[in-house]
């Protein structure tokens, strides 16, 4: 397009221009003094882009996360000044913790008023300098579209994340000529050298008990058939961090599950006894390895990821390739000889067997008239294989680590890396919009109650959304912690909430919702939420003492896991 056709427009109009130029078809965020140019250019274009209005920023942010977690497009988040901005910091940390890729625009005072202590005036790309991949102060309105472009193309390129880009009122007020553009591409990555490629299947090639690990980075690129092609050749089962669920379908027969802390029994100690370890997508964080001093000593253990400082940082490897990870892991596959190790898939049945008799035993012993696994047993044979399941952050996110069966990418939406508590409504919400399928919300009372106002956003949007919200009354992960490591002081995990009535509270906001005490219950009220049009809330009473098992002490190696509820004795609460 050449000169001629550039159009004099407002910096506000520019933005929007962009946003629309860059693909963005949905945008979350909440109105105030510093955006309102930029939300009149919305109002006029509201019949090319939409905008959705949460309760809260915070919830906007979560919303725009999980909508790039379900898509794999950029998430938009947009808020004015001060306050506005502030309350996306959790929002954007989460993001970036998670590699998902963000653009937050916000608002802010005129130029002439920055350093002045004016009404609502913050420095918002100094407090986002550490969670942000990159970020933008706009001086000038001939700068505003370049800028949006280039926080696009870092947001998406590379590993992913979050990019901040704030614009002062003036500028959005400012005119300039606006010439559209095409998306600029994603930064050039230079392929894997094949020497790396030849000695990674080499290695590959002479080891006995290979083991694929899989995390939020392979999950992101698309590698689902390509992992499960390489495990079928070289005869390996298949695990993963958090982060990578959902990439490996659960019917998959060599894959077990997440691993970790509180992670599956079989896929924990199969990555202890394995000779070598492939590592797609991952950084080896604590919550996955346990104790990191002795992580897999025996073990050859190869890591791809995009990001050079991923590589050694938490694990000394004996082989890293940085490079795009689905280039890589393709290349490796074609190198790859088929082989078989029956011995070691005789071990893995053995694991998997020990396994499902430990979730058997745990069944028998619950107190409880309904466990979180007689729950998503109910969920995984009612809900759709393309249904999104989000969670909130606690053990109710655990369970769903462990028992629920996820088949299709990006269809798990959950806070790993900074494990946000009110994270779940709002990115429920948004990746719901993004790709259009029914949504299940597990949270927990502690979490819920975080940002329960997300429910007015469900609500008016009739987003097709079930909550199933277990309650416990006590902040369970935490308190899980106290039993173990504080002798059971339980020091404010109680919540002592028992006159918050959770049905009536979700009715006041226009939500149906019941409390289902038995399994039965839950299947029936289950059943009938999945076929309304707009949000419905299911109340789970769990016993407190129920723990998430297995679990890794603090610090603690696989062969340390705690696998058995501890009998119990006297508690010391406050």
């Amino acid at each position: 397009m050449n000169q001629q056709k550039a159009k004099r427009m407002t910096g506000a109009r520019i933005v929007v221009e962009t946003l629309i130029e860059q693909g963005v078809h949905t945008v979350f965020g909440y109105p105030g003094g510093m955006v309102l140019d930029l939300y009149d250019a919305l109002f006029q274009s509201r019949r090319r882009i939409r905008h959705i209005l949460t309760a809260h920023e915070q919830g906007a942010a979560h919303a725009a996360d999980g909508y790039a977690r379900a898509t794999g497009e950029v998430g938009v988040v947009i808020a004015t000044s001060g306050p506005g901005a502030t309350n996306l910091v959790t929002g954007i940390a989460t993001a970036m913790l998670d590699s998902v890729p963000m653009v937050a625009i916000t608002g802010n005072v005129a130029l002439s008023q920055i350093g002045r202590d004016s009404f609502q005036e913050i420095n918002i790309t100094g407090v986002t300098m550490p969670i942000t991949k990159h970020n933008y102060f706009v001086q000038s309105v001939d700068e505003l579209a370049d800028t949006l472009r280039e926080a696009f193309q870092i947001a998406k390129s590379g590993r992913p994340g979050p990019v901040l880009v704030d614009i002062p009122k003036d500028v959005q007020q400012a005119t300039a000529r606006f010439l559209p553009q095409s998306e600029l591409p994603q930064s050039n990555e230079q392929p894997v050298d094949e020497a790396l490629i030849e000695q990674a299947a080499s290695l590959i090639r002479a080891a006995k008990r290979p083991y694929l690990f899989i995390g939020g980075g392979a999950a992101g690129c698309g590698l689902t058939n390509e992992i499960i092609e390489l495990a079928e050749k070289i005869d390996a089962p298949i695990g993963c961090t958090l982060m990578g669920l959902s990439c490996v379908p659960h019917a998959c027969p060599r894959f077990l599950g997440m691993q970790g802390m509180h992670g599956r029994y079989a896929s924990t100690m199969a990555n202890r006894e394995a000779d070598l370890i492939l590592a797609v997508g991952l950084r080896f964080s604590d919550r996955a390895t346990g104790n990191l001093q002795g992580y897999q000593k025996k073990a050859v253990i190869i890591q791809l990821d995009t990001d050079l400082a991923e590589i050694n940082k938490n694990v000394t490897v004996d082989l890293g390739i940085v490079g795009p990870v689905n280039n890589s892991f393709k290349r490796i596959l074609d190198r790859c000889e088929a082989k078989r190790h029956p011995n070691w898939q005789k071990r893995i049945a053995a694991l998997q067997k020990t396994e499902r008799a430990l979730l058997e035993k745990a069944r028998k012993q619950s107190a409880g008239s309904i466990t979180p696994q007689d729950v998503f047993n109910v969920i995984n044979a009612q809900k759709d294989p393309g249904a999104i399941l989000a969670t909130d952050v606690g053990q109710h996110q655990m369970w769903a680590a462990q028992f629920a069966h996820l088949e299709q990418p990006r269809r798990f939406i959950s806070s790993g890396g900074l494990g946000t508590m009110g994270y779940g409504l709002g990115a429920a919400i948004g990746a719901q919009i993004g790709c259009g399928e029914q949504a299940i919300l597990i949270t927990g009372d502690g979490s819920f109650g975080m940002n329960l106002n997300e429910l007015a956003t469900a609500v008016t949007y009739q987003i097709p959304l079930v909550i199933v919200l277990f309650n416990n009354g006590v902040l369970g992960m935490v308190r899980q912690i106290q039993q173990f490591r504080f002798e059971k002081r339980y020091a404010e995990t109680s919540l002592n909430r028992r006159r918050t009535d959770y049905v009536k509270l979700a009715e006041a906001f226009g939500a149906k919702a019941e409390r289902a005490e038995t399994k039965e219950a839950f299947a029936l009220a289950f059943q009938k939420a999945l076929k309304r049009k707009g949000p419905s809330l299911i109340e789970v009473p769990i016993d407190p003492n129920e723990l998430v098992l297995p679990m890794l002490p603090e610090s603690g190696r696989a062969c340390e896991m705690i696998l058995e509820t501890p009998k119990e004795d006297a508690s010391c609460e406050a």
